[in-house]
């Protein structure tokens, strides 16, 4: 099937006399279950295949629970013909049938109901850090272009904000009001951001994702928001390796070897984003000194001791492997690229430890 968000072609094979059905149905799910089952009505039992993207994966739960297979397709995966250069709905449908026929499909993993939910809140915690954070770029330049430099220590703290309520003021009504635009703004999306913050610490303190987000959280750089983001994001880390889970994350290097020539590039930047991210940000706190703090400890005191263990050998080591990269002079980009690397391995053997 190739599924759009108001339309849906579908074509189906009969592997038995090779007949050809097509047609193109209505994007409710209750009208593409109709039309497969009738289809295995007339035909026998089917199989149903469609790419992963923005329509989500409530038609792949609702064909699995009326006990009809199905396999949601990575797109990056699909085996395209080079030369094929007419693409059309019906073209697609072929292809995703064609390939179901051989089993040539590589599947994605499709997440629980609540995975997903608690995927899209903290996507959303992330969406706002974003914006958050281009208001206060806005604000800052905002206020640079008219003579306003702050210098009394980090900014956007309370102090910060107090300078800017005493010290801030425009005469021309234009930058009045854009200062008070984007500084209410700032305002508003602080306080969501806090909203948001305190529903995630919830569902980390009491889910199914609890122990996991625990186990994670004793490693430095990972706090409990980062924790329970990986935890979602990846979701059956049972399905993974130490070799393969950076494969997945997109942080290994891409290869382009033929013959005896080899090269190999940046990193593939395959998989998740969201949980890549997480880990580049997080590997930078493992260049600084390892001294565990009363906040690891609390961490730690949280999870079993055995993760606490194993938590603290991947700090040390993964400091080591900084301070390595670092005397051969390698470009810190790339050495926190390295770590982020081993990172994503340690917490996957935290993530898949029997609690």
């Amino acid at each position: 099937m190739d599924v759009h968000a108001r339309s849906v072609r579908a074509a189906a094979i009969d592997t038995e006399t090779g007949e050809v059905i097509q047609a193109t149905v209505g994007p409710a799910v209750q009208g593409v279950l109709d039309w497969v089952e009738q289809v295995a009505v007339e035909h026998g039992p089917v199989a149903v295949t469609y790419e992963a993207g923005p329509t989500g994966y409530g038609l792949a739960r609702a064909l699995s629970a009326a006990g009809i297979r199905c396999e949601v397709a990575a797109p990056s995966k699909l085996i395209r013909p080079s030369g094929d250069r007419v693409k059309t709905d019906k073209k697609d449908a072929m292809l995703l049938a064609r390939l179901l026929r051989m089993e040539e499909i590589t599947p994605v993993r499709v997440p629980t109901q609540a995975e997903e939910d608690a995927r899209d809140l903290v996507r959303a915690r992330d969406d706002l850090r974003r914006d958050l954070m281009g208001t206060r770029h806005r604000l800052s330049k905002l206020l640079l272009r008219h003579g306003y430099v702050y210098d009394g220590g980090d900014a956007w703290t309370g102090k910060h904000q107090a300078w800017m309520r005493s010290q801030v003021h425009f005469e021309l009504p234009g930058a009045r009001a854009a200062f008070e635009q984007y500084h209410a703004q700032e305002d508003r999306l602080v306080t969501d951001r806090k909203r948001l913050d305190k529903q995630i610490a919830a569902l980390a303190a009491d889910s199914e994702f609890t122990a996991t987000t625990r186990r994670l959280a004793c490693l430095r750089g990972i706090d409990t928001l980062t924790a329970f983001a990986l935890a979602i994001e990846l979701g059956d880390w049972h399905r993974f390796t130490g070799a393969t889970i950076a494969t997945y994350l997109g942080l290994v290097p891409s290869e382009n070897s033929s013959g005896q020539s080899q090269h190999r590039g940046a990193i593939t930047k395959a998989g998740n984003p969201h949980a890549r991210r997480l880990l580049i940000e997080a590997a930078w706190h493992h260049k600084a000194s390892y001294r565990p703090g009363k906040t690891m400890h609390q961490r730690w005191a949280l999870a079993p001791a055995q993760a606490a263990a194993r938590g603290d050998a991947g700090n040390r080591r993964l400091h080591q492997r900084w301070q390595i990269l670092s005397a051969h002079k390698k470009k810190h980009t790339i050495a926190n690229t390295a770590i982020a690397r081993e990172l994503a391995g340690w917490c996957w053997s935290l993530a898949i430890m029997d609690t």
